[in-house]
């Protein structure tokens, strides 16, 4: 069943890979319970995080234990969505899930926060991986003007586990204990490895002598660490006047500089700052960083206010969250099918 497609060149600048229908179908199906897999992690784990400290000791160390994740998933997502370009898709799907369902079993079994937090960012590598592969498959897989219906639909599955994530953690760590929210993952991740390795095609490119951009990508982890790093500890382990916390802003602008002056020069960029000329690309970056800023901010620290403060149980913190993920789920398919019709993006983001 591994069977490799070589893409001929493409007629049209959309080239895209129009896959049999069973074929479509199965790959569309991997494709979702990968998402699945990877959009559940970053919500089931924020209702058991106050039982976690609790159990863990380590409430100094709260917002680390998503931190680690979100370190190593946003560094890992322009390199492997390049890399991927260069050596198909498949090697990073099937590679990408199979190191997030190891890195979780980790989490699980994890005897302090040291542990933990280790663990959590071996798991973003994996999470990194899987959210890039997902949404550049179906760029490889559907025409453009499909894409943003089915992008609606994806978007739907990742609202989806927004809303089913928070319930679960918050029933699976008052039934069971908290390290299930990671076990969990484990038989979600081997039916999506196996629904790829049977129905995914390795759809490879005809190009493979592509140079790899190196330096764009070591100057990028440069970039991005340092700055997290600083707005992690800022105002909690350290002033933000104090000299580690400007010391990293400073060391981060510095390598966002180099990083954006090496973009301009190399054959094969990872990130093309050429995309940012179109102002579609370029309002739609910035609202989603805004949005994602505020979506994961409310998914860590609303359920440690709703149980340590309020002191309900963790289903019931979950419940709290429901509304708001569910309302995702609506937006979303609403989102992609209105624009798919319309073909007009700007009214769409302004009023979302």
């Amino acid at each position: 069943m591994a069977q490799t497609l070589t893409a001929p060149r493409p007629a049209a600048p959309t080239g895209y890979h129009e896959l049999p229908r069973k074929r479509l179908i199965l790959t569309i199906g991997g494709l979702m319970l990968t998402l699945l897999l990877s959009a559940l992690d970053q919500t089931i784990v924020g209702t058991a995080m106050p039982r976690i400290i609790a159990e863990l000791q380590g409430f100094d160390h709260y917002a680390w234990v998503t931190t680690a994740y979100l370190l190593t998933s946003t560094a890992v997502v322009p390199i492997v969505g390049k890399l991927s370009d260069i050596y198909g898709r498949k090697l990073f799907l099937i590679g990408g899930t199979a190191w997030f369902v190891f890195a979780s079993a980790l989490c699980g079994l994890s005897q302090n926060m040291n542990q933990l937090i280790v663990f959590r960012g071996l798991q973003g590598i994996g999470g990194g991986i899987l959210m890039a592969m997902v949404f550049t498959t179906i760029s490889s897989i559907f025409p453009p003007a499909r894409r943003g219906r089915i992008q609606g639909v994806f978007t739907a599955v990742f609202g989806f586990a927004s809303v089913v994530g928070p319930l679960l953690g918050g029933y699976l760590t008052d039934v069971l204990n908290w390290r299930w929210v990671f076990y969990v993952n484990l038989p979600l991740g081997m039916i999506a490895l196996s629904v790829l390795w049977r129905g995914f095609p390795n759809i490879r490119p005809v190009r493979t002598d592509r140079p790899i951009d190196v330096l764009g990508a070591i100057t990028l982890v440069l970039a991005v660490v340092p700055l997290l790093l600083a707005l992690s500890w800022g105002g909690t382990e350290y002033p933000w006047d104090s000299a580690p916390i400007v010391g990293l802003l400073s060391f981060a602008a510095l390598m966002t500089g180099i990083f954006l002056w090496i973009e301009t020069r190399a054959p094969e960029p990872i990130i093309p700052l050429s995309l940012f000329k179109n102002r579609i690309v370029a309002a739609s970056t910035l609202a989603m960083l805004c949005v994602t800023m505020g979506m994961f901010g409310t998914i860590l620290f609303v359920p440690l206010f709703i149980q340590g403060v309020i002191g309900t149980s963790a289903t019931q913190s979950g419940t709290v969250m429901m509304p708001m993920m569910l309302m995702i789920i609506i937006g979303s398919v609403a989102g992609g099918q209105i624009i798919s019709r319309t073909g007009r993006t700007r009214p769409w983001h302004c009023s979302g």
